[in-house]
């Protein structure tokens, strides 16, 4: 496992038509296609003013998706601004939210799919069934939800041209509805008089019908999203955001009139009519214009409910990968499945929020709980981008929201203003956002506070490891392993030029105040001030601390977090006993947890009787840490150093020369004034122990694991240990180590090996 990957960047190849047609597609989803009869039936006539209205909401916040993705050009969106801009909690709740936000728009987007899909089946002659309480919209829906889960969980998704075909063939489809509806609209003659009252649900109607069908306008924070891939981001970015809306807002107003204009019902108005065939309302008056009216909405609204089920199903799943890499969720989030390279986790969780929501709430609900979630999102990042105006003057920003900072107020009082008018039109989608943003508090904070800090401590220790920019923090537990352990650090900290900070522990019972072991702790001043007055002489930074502690292990952790050391040195027995064993793996069980290399010493010895170090090489990570502080000690000691490659008696010559081979390119590369040495031996073990009989020091990668594993399981490197002459020194690179349950499913890698083998 390497500590750091080489960056990653997107090629800059969309160019504003691109992430034009990104904001479109996302926008002509299945909100207009499936809401708009139940809109009708919420506010009449004035559905037209919801759209106007709803343009204005998303205009006031398009304006600062546009200001900051013209100035952060990270993929990340909302999520990234909000944590950069506001306090920590807010961003981890934007990203909850925003999982949750996208995971119920593919709900609504499924449940769109099955309404349609079922109606063709009827068409045709087909009927899919009641399976127990599950209707067959909601059976096609769950179908359809976790076909596209697996397709993107196999890495397919709609991208680049064959993404914008789509949203130009959506688009097609919707001109020739408005073109029809508008011929039938002027031929009729008296299509004002469907439009009267105009407000026939009052304002309420319309507020109720804004928040509903809000979700089908938040489509260009996509654009935002994909900003690492935009060319010219600080000009592209912003006329994308603008381009979209100026494309959809005239479409959607056309739409809404059309279908007001041209239905005709007997007894009932033409509102009441389309909020009667609710998700069919436009298939419809669709029939109205011509024969193939009728079905060329349908394959409208198959391919856009599809085409944002496979887009949302990518959002949400990433949101919670990007959550679970920064340690916000559990570690599993965060990882890709080996031959797929896709988010596998992230993917299967997002799924069963998505079917939760598909089975147990109908599509009003589903919706409205959807742009709730958006609401607030928006809302959030209209707050971070006016925080971030003044926190961070020194962006360049390719757009300005004008009027700062009154329109920024004016878009966050409306969208608070809809979020909370949706109490009037769905109860059930406030309780269940209510339920989930608690639920994103509570896991806040009693996990990802703690863990975030953890994992930043972690991101900027181990970058001073790759640098090998070291704080050594040395243990010293024993009189008889000081002097050794000391030389050790300080032929490390010579090479690196580090700081030494020698740490002796003083442990008091459980139940006993801390004071108790004070006495104790002056005793052993006077032995550590003797290793740094050793450090003095070869010119290396040190100081000491003896600190009182209830448990060992935690007071190691505890003062390499508190002094930023991201090198440990320890002592250990050469041949301990068993109590002594438990008592060490107990230790190191907790040290392995630290973001920090780890040298582990078994045994004493002084520098002068240091002539030959011997380096087993041994196919893991932790041997390259040995080369790489090979040379540091071969300096300090004036040693020779030797590389042992030993082979089983059943090794092919090819295999023992290609083996051979790249060690050579290993001690090349780590400019070791090494000799190769290859054995044969019918055991492993007998052969290193043989050829270390010549060597002083043993320097090897040493071994992970749980407290289980270290106590009882004797590898390779223990055995060693236990049966070579001369003191042994194991180097450990830091390890994150695993949970149970992400080991417990994980598969084993292609060529991976057991530490120490």
């Amino acid at each position: 496992m390497k500590k750091f990957e080489t960056e990653v960047r997107l090629s800059r190849e969309m160019g504003l038509m691109d992430a034009t047609m990104i904001g479109v597609g996302a926008m002509i989803g299945a909100g207009i296609f499936v809401l708009i009869g139940i809109a009708a039936g919420v506010a009449g006539p004035a559905l037209i003013l919801t759209f106007v209205l709803n343009g204005l909401v998303a205009l006031l916040t398009a304006m600062s998706y546009a200001e900051l993705g013209s100035c952060f050009h990270d993929a990340g969106g909302g999520y990234l601004w909000v944590k950069e801009g506001l306090p920590k909690w807010n961003g981890f709740l934007s990203g909850w939210m925003s999982w949750f936000a996208h995971a119920v728009a593919c709900s609504l987007y499924a449940l769109g799919f099955g309404a349609y899909f079922g109606h063709v089946l009827q068409e045709i002659g087909l009927e899919v069934p009641h399976w127990g309480f599950i209707s067959p919209e909601k059976l096609l829906a769950v179908g359809i939800a976790i076909l596209f889960a697996y397709i993107n969980f196999r890495g397919a998704s709609e991208t680049g041209k064959i993404g914008n075909l789509v949203t130009i063939a959506k688009i097609i489809i919707l001109l020739v509805f408005i073109g029809f509806g508008l011929e039938m609209m002027f031929r009729q003659g008296d299509w004002l008089e469907r439009f009267t009252p105009f407000t026939a649900n009052g304002m309420g109607g319309v507020f109720k019908a804004m928040g509903l069908t809000f979700i089908a306008f938040q489509g260009f924070e996509v654009i935002a999203q994909s900003s690492e891939e935009i060319k010219n981001p600080e000009k592209n970015i912003p006329r994308a955001v603008f381009l979209s809306l100026a494309i959809v807002v005239p479409l959607y107003l056309l739409i809404a009139v059309t279908a007001l204009a041209t239905v005709k019902p007997s007894g009932m108005t033409p509102w009441d009519y389309l909020a009667m065939h609710r998700e069919l309302a436009l298939v419809e008056v669709a029939r109205q214009f011509f024969s193939g009216g009728g079905f060329m909405i349908l394959f409208g609204g198959l391919i856009s409910t599809m085409s944002a089920l496979n887009a949302t199903i990518y959002s949400s799943s990433r949101v919670a990968f990007a959550m679970g890499r920064d340690r916000n969720f559990p570690a599993f989030f965060g990882r890709v499945h080996p031959k797929n390279f896709t988010p596998h986790w992230a993917i299967l969780i997002s799924l069963a929020i998505i079917l939760f929501m598909v089975l147990s709430l109908p599509i009003e609900d589903v919706a409205s709980a959807a742009d709730i979630m958006f609401l607030l999102l928006f809302l959030q990042v209209n707050i971070a981008m006016i925080r971030l105006r003044k926190k961070r003057p020194d962006l360049n920003r390719g757009f300005s929201v004008p009027l700062f900072p009154v329109l920024s107020i004016l878009g966050i009082l409306m969208l608070l203003f809809l979020a909370l008018y949706m109490f009037n039109y769905s109860i059930v989608a406030w309780i269940v956002t209510a339920v989930w943003i608690g639920c994103g508090l509570l896991t806040y904070r009693g996990y990802a506070a703690h863990r975030e800090v953890l994992h930043a401590l972690k991101i900027r220790t181990l970058e001073r490891i790759e640098r090998k920019d070291y704080r050594i923090l040395v243990c010293l537990s024993s009189p008889r392993t000081m002097s050794t352990l000391t030389h050790m650090a300080l032929a490390i900290a010579r090479k690196y030029e580090a700081e030494l900070i020698f740490l002796h522990l003083v442990e008091v019972r459980e139940g006993q105040k801390l004071r108790a072991g004070l006495a104790e702790a002056e005793l052993e001043r006077q032995s550590i001030s003797k290793m740094e007055m050793l450090a003095e002489k070869v010119n290396v930074p040190a100081r000491s601390v003896i600190k009182v502690t209830h448990r060992i292990s935690q007071g190691i952790i505890d003062m390499a977090a508190e002094e930023n050391c991201n090198f440990i040195i320890i002592g250990r027995q050469k041949n301990p006993e068993f109590m002594d064993r438990v008592f060490s793996s107990l230790i190191d069980t907790v040290i392995q947890k630290a973001p920090a290399e780890v040298a582990v010493l078994h045994g004493t010895t002084e520098p002068e009787r240091v002539r030959t170090i011997l380096i087993p090489f041994g196919a893991n990570i932790h041997t390259r840490l040995a080369m790489e502080i090979a040379p540091a000690l071969a300096e300090y000691c004036q040693a020779k150093l030797k590389v042992a490659l030993v082979f089983a008696s059943g090794a092919t010559r090819t295999e023992r020369d290609e083996k051979a081979s790249q060690v050579r390119e290993m001690i090349s590369q780590y400019a070791l004034p090494a000799t190769l040495v290859v054995v044969r031996e019918h055991d492993v073990l007998q052969g290193i122990v043989n050829v270390s009989r010549g060597a002083d020091l043993v320097l090897m990668g040493g071994r992970s694991g749980d407290f289980i594993d270290l106590l009882l399981g004797k590898s390779l490197t223990q055995e060693i240990t236990e049966q070579v002459a001369c003191p042994v020194l194991w180097v450990k690179e830091y390890e994150e180590r695993k949970s149970f349950w992400t080991e417990m499913f994980r598969s084993p890698q292609k060529g991976e090996t057991t530490d120490g083998e």
